[in-house]
């Protein structure tokens, strides 16, 4: 069965926010420091998680879910993937858009979801995105999609890792 990809309501923020955290862990593990990762994905967190979540999309951030065939499974691994658009955030921005994020749990990866969250966030607009120096998986995927490195780097405070700004023009 193939996941079903819709818009996000309130009523999936603790499962958008599950997702997001095990995200993290699946696709940092490897590039952040493990103890750093632990801190900022601690389960005991997730009610907090949750709340943000739930602020975002009542503000009406755009947040795309992919929600996990399966029937019956739990809360935590009811949606397996998100993206989300809006504007672009930097002062510099060289688009108007930005893709805040497309992340896909491990169990999904190489089967085409996160092209298909790509596609619905940001279809084929001109768009910036941040992602963590050294996430060479991530890049090679953003690569595939047109997007290149701008020049642009900063420190990402929440992880204190560097990231580099990618952008395409419309295709």
């Amino acid at each position: 069965m193939e996941p079903v990809i819709r818009r996000a309501t309130v009523d999936d923020a603790e499962a958008g926010a599950w997702c997001h955290l095990l995200c993290w862990q699946e696709a940092y593990a490897e590039l952040l420091d493990p103890e750093r990762l632990c801190e900022k994905t601690d389960p005991a967190g997730i009610g907090r998680r949750t709340e943000r979540w739930a602020g975002a999309i009542e503000a009406g951030v755009v947040r795309w879910l992919a929600i996990n065939p399966a029937p019956d499974v739990s809360v935590r691994d009811r949606v397996i993937g998100f993206s989300s658009p809006g504007p672009a955030r930097d002062d510099d921005a060289p688009t108007p858009l930005e893709l805040y994020a497309v992340y896909t749990r491990r169990a999904w990866w190489g089967t085409g979801l996160g092209q298909r969250l790509l596609d619905v966030a940001i279809g084929r607009d001109a768009a910036s995105l941040w992602v963590l120096e050294g996430n060479e998986r991530a890049m090679a995927f953003y690569r595939r999609n047109g997007f290149a490195a701008d020049g642009a780097r900063a420190d990402e405070e929440f992880f204190g890792v560097p990231e580099i700004r990618m952008v395409r023009g419309a295709q």
